[in-house]
């Protein structure tokens, strides 16, 4: 009887087993153009884009003034997964960091709320309208309105939080947002956006996706090829 009742459990656990499948690990942290990020457990900025660079790396854009060399990156939607990355990249002049991703961890997307990146994209001509994606002002679109030196100005929505913010026009990457205009040439002009809803407001400045992405390729290091999920 004892015998009996042990094939019976035996071939019910095993059929379970079978039944089951194999184990599936999670799916790590979404993180795409328009992501909060921490760096250094401080800082608090947006990611531009992630994707691939030549050499298959994961890697990622953000604004320069946000990052130092070597700072830990996490998901500020999901702090408690841990450091996510490193700032392996800074460049002052054109104001944006490589931030190189463990692909472990991360799961690259194309979409975080309203903006989908497919592709990258020349920067529409004066009187164009691009849309802007911020930790902290969400998704919101505005009009171009031309150069100031190598940056270009829009009334898109910018506060702080917000750098790094992916400038799309469609579905295709064309800048990264890297703050809002509060003078020129003496001129005060520091009118903060309160909402996206709003447009009364200091424009945003911007830097074409085109320069940064030939900089960093001419650099030759992490993010050389880049190219988005």
């Amino acid at each position: 009887m004892n015998t009996i009742r042990l094939t019976v459990l035996t071939t019910a656990v095993v059929a379970a087993s079978v039944a089951a499948g194999p184990a599936h690990a999670e799916p790590g942290v979404l993180m795409g153009g328009g992501s909060g990020i921490i760096l250094d457990d401080y800082e608090l900025c947006t990611l531009t884009t992630i994707g691939h660079d030549g050499a298959g790396r994961l890697v990622g854009l953000t604004a320069g003034h946000c990052a130092v060399l070597g700072d830990t990156i996490a998901s500020e939607q999901d702090w408690g997964a841990g450091d996510l990355g490193r700032v392996v990249d800074v460049n002052d002049d054109l104001d944006y960091a490589v931030i190189e991703f463990d692909p472990a961890k991360v799961t690259p997307v194309r979409q975080v709320g309203g903006t989908v990146i497919t592709g990258i994209g020349a920067y529409p001509e004066q009187g164009g309208v691009v849309c802007e994606n911020g930790r902290s002002t969400g998704f919101d679109c505005g009009i171009v309105w031309g150069h100031l030196g190598d940056r270009i100005l829009n009334q898109t929505c910018s506060r702080p939080g917000d750098s790094g913010g992916p400038v799309t026009a469609g579905d295709q990457l064309v800048g990264m947002n890297n703050g809002r205009v509060v003078g020129v040439a003496g001129l005060d002009m520091n009118v903060e956006c309160v909402t996206a809803t709003n447009p009364v407001h200091s424009p945003a400045y911007t830097h074409p996706i085109t320069d940064i992405l030939t900089a960093i390729n001419t650099g030759g290091g992490p993010g050389t090829a880049f190219h988005p999920i």
